[in-house]
């Protein structure tokens, strides 16, 4: 090999090492929390906050009924999730946001089992998840059909592999007009595998990273509204499908 083509491949290698670096740095800081007021990680008259090696928890200090599981999307810092998860908890409900081993739910999806956070038999228990998150949620519900009374799947075109048509357990589907990485006809396209009783609710002008507080997702389209509007039409559908008989 000639001096020019070695200097040329070695050049060649160097490009492709650095862009692999530059862009593993990019998905790890887009994949991180942004713009969280602190104020939600603490205490207040009303709720008490737990943080843990599992997960965040978010107690109404009052009775409750109603006991909320969330799963985060893959490789996202849960923390990402809190703002919308307080504001659950806010509404007299108990809330659990999964921190999963590696950040993928795919690794950690049954912990609320292992956790034994469904052993109150007289708590409605309502199993939530966005993009690998709702897979996994989904995954668990056809894995333990009797231990979950709602499911609510955000930004996921799933379930694929499997179905959950015959499932007695009341599903809503909520995705963004503008989501690049579960886009609409995706999640259409799969609406045979969720029982016909399936609520699907569109964001219009949301996309898929805005469903949390963390960067933009690579593969995802620009969102036409901004984070605090969609979060905001988050949490009302969400609410809405819980406190519905």
């Amino acid at each position: 090999m000639t001096t020019k083509k070695w200097t040329v491949k070695k050049s060649l290698k160097t490009i492709w090492i650095t862009a692999g670096l530059v862009f593993t740095l990019w998905l790890f800081y887009s994949s991180q929390s942004h713009g969280i007021d602190e104020q939600f990680f603490h205490d207040s008259n009303t709720i008490k906050v737990e943080n843990t090696d599992d997960f965040y928890s978010f107690s109404p200090k009052k009775t409750f009924k109603n006991v909320f599981i969330f799963y985060p999307g893959a490789m996202v810092d849960p923390k990402a999730y809190v703002p919308l998860c307080r504001k659950i908890a806010d509404n007299n409900i108990k809330v659990y946001l999964i921190k999963m081993p590696w950040r993928l739910a795919s690794n950690g999806y049954n912990k609320p089992k292992e956790l034994n956070l469904f052993n109150d038999t007289t708590k409605t228990y309502i199993l939530s998840g966005h993009s690998l998150g709702a897979k996994m949620a989904a995954q668990f519900v056809f894995e333990n059909p009797n231990l979950i009374d709602k499911l609510i799947l955000i930004g996921s075109s799933h379930p694929k592999t499997f179905s959950l048509v015959d499932s007695k357990v009341p599903v809503l589907k909520i995705y963004g007009s503008n989501d690049g990485v579960a886009d609409e006809k995706s999640i259409l396209d799969n609406k045979s595998k969720l029982p016909k009783t399936t609520k699907f609710v569109k964001i219009e002008g949301g996309n898929h990273s805005q469903f949390g507080y963390y960067g933009f997702q690579l593969g995802d389209n620009q969102a036409t509204i901004s984070r605090e509007q969609q979060q905001v039409e988050t949490l009302k559908i969400i609410l809405n499908f819980i406190n519905e008989s």
